[in-house]
């Protein structure tokens, strides 16, 4: 027997079924936190999830979770998603400059006074209904499991006094590294810089300044919206930022093969790639069509979960490139179908994308950059063509794009020349596929799988009670103690005392000696 499947057999034997309170967020990061449901469901624990009235992909009945519906919204409904989306997607195609930059950020911004505005007023709602809060007391659950890009999970699990576990990428007020382990501003880069870990002078003063930039926001669009809440609830003790410190496991949704290298901390576990696994046989209709496309292969394009359709415009040209390729292409697009679409274009609502990137027919992946559909790629040896659109999926792409394993086109410039351009790039250069595929086996070569580590990590919690030894006290800390200020500051002063003692023994002697000089003359 292989040493790891008797170490699962043996952890199996151990593990008690436990019940778990899960508040996750809405979209393609549900996507990801159902296969932790799943998987957990499978291992024989009872899993709860926390609905809200603008769910749209949490489905109220499922096999492998009970239901606790609130009458509470989330601020991350799919009207406010979407209409945001096209409002950024309409910035960015007015051009790559100066002013569509601050456009950008303004935008965004607004956007999340909006979102944290209804977020405050849902957790008031939620602590306020004393029948939902007692039932979830009485309900004696192991642990809280919660997406932290929302802060609902993490502020409630504090209140009930539960151990907490991050299924994490992003937290609401950044990427989640940032809130957790140190972060050198001199290497690593800000989210939105598009930037590498090997920075300039001027790129790093950049860097400064965007990070200057977004505590700026944190501070005026994110944290007044949850004073009175805390000190209502929590008093001085404990402040918005700090609570998503207090968490006892980090389970992070990256790996070193595509992040950059940076410090971390103990209870950051990495399971980066843990939603994906082998293809399966595709379905009939569309393995007979994969199979049409001969030698040349074939194309498949997805914009994620978020991104149904596109500006019309940008439509036609990637339809009209599309129509000048001898691959066949499927095009996962929910948006009016472009006149100009070719013969050899399959357009989808939904389509199996594990499955497909994993078979051998599949020569390119054009995506829009989302973490999912990355690690896909990466799992499955498939070089990618990016057209980063929003969020994190610039910086997404650059890091695929420094390692040698695609190419990216930024969407405000790009026509179908350059989109072909690109397309046959990535095809005819050898060198994209190799290096993806040396991402692959890196990504394999692992002892555990990152969803098995993921499940023990949290049965861990279960198991314990927490995970407390693993968990800096750091956030207990005023910022001058953590930065060490008034340590400096002190034996800077100390210092000075010093120098200013020797300064006054000089002078002192000096006097002496001319004193001694005058009596001898």
């Amino acid at each position: 027997m292989h040493p790891f499947t008797h170490f699962k057999s043996l952890t199996s034997l151990v593990v008690h079924s436990g019940k778990v309170l899960v508040l996750p967020v809405d979209g393609s990061h549900w996507v990801n936190m159902k296969v932790i449901i799943e998987e957990l469901h499978s291992r024989g624990h009872q899993i709860f999830v926390v609905r809200q009235t603008d769910n749209w992909y949490i489905t109220e009945s499922s096999p492998f979770y009970t239901s606790i519906n609130t009458d509470t919204e989330s601020g991350f409904d799919e009207d406010f998603i979407k209409s945001f989306v096209t409002e950024l997607l309409k910035i960015q195609r007015e051009g790559k400059s100066v002013w569509t930059r601050i456009k950008l950020e303004m935008e965004q911004a607004q956007k999340v006074s909006e979102f944290h505005i209804k977020s405050a007023k849902g957790l008031e709602k939620t602590f306020e209904s004393k029948e939902l809060i007692q039932s979830m007391q009485d309900a004696n659950y192991d642990l809280v499991l919660t997406d932290p890009a929302l802060p609902m999970g993490v502020i409630l699990a504090h209140y009930l006094k539960l151990p907490l576990v991050f299924n994490v990428r992003w937290t609401s007020h950044g990427e989640g590294h940032f809130a957790i382990a140190p972060s050198p501003l001199s290497y690593i880069p800000m989210t939105g810089t598009e930037m590498s870990d090997k920075m300039s002078f001027i790129q790093r003063v950049l860097n400064v300044m965007i990070f200057a930039l977004n505590e700026y926001q944190i501070m005026w669009h994110i944290l007044p919206y949850y004073e009175a809440l805390f000190t209502k609830y929590f008093g001085s003790d404990l402040d918005y930022l700090s609570v998503f410190q207090t968490a006892d496991l980090w389970l992070m949704r990256v790996d070193f093969v595509f992040e950059f290298p940076r410090p971390t901390m103990p209870n950051v576990i990495y399971m980066g790639g843990f939603q994906c696994k082998p293809a399966k046989p595709l379905p009939e209709d569309l393995e007979k069509y994969v199979q049409s496309s001969g030698e040349q292969g074939v194309i498949i394009m997805s914009l994620g979960t978020l991104i149904g359709d596109l500006p019309h415009d940008l439509a036609e040209v990637i339809a009209g490139t599309f129509a000048k390729l001898p691959q066949k292409v499927i095009w996962k697009y929910k948006g009016v179908r472009p006149a100009n679409l070719g013969n050899n274009t399959l357009v989808v609502d939904w389509m199996p994308q594990n499955d497909l990137l994993g078979h051998p027919k599949i020569k390119l992946f054009v995506a829009h950059g989302g973490t999912n559909g990355i690690q896909e790629a990466i799992y499955h040896g498939v070089p990618i063509l990016g057209l980063p659109l929003i969020f994190d999926q610039h910086d997404n792409l650059l890091r695929i794009e420094m390692r040698g394993a695609g190419k990216n086109i930024q969407i405000s410039t790009m026509t179908e020349d350059t989109f072909l351009q690109g397309i046959q790039e990535v095809l005819t250069e050898p060198s994209y596929r190799m290096n993806m595929q040396r991402l692959s086996r890196l990504h394999r070569d692992q002892p555990m799988k990152p969803l098995d580590q993921a499940i023990w990590w949290i049965e861990f919690v279960m198991r314990n009670r927490g995970a407390a030894h693993l968990r800096t006290e750091s956030y207990r800390l005023p910022w001058y103690t953590y930065h060490c200020v008034d340590v400096m500051l002190f034996l800077g002063g100390a210092m000075l005392v010093i120098f200013g003692v020797f300064a006054a023994l000089l002078k002192c002697l000096w006097r002496l000696c001319l004193k001694n000089k005058k009596k001898q003359d």
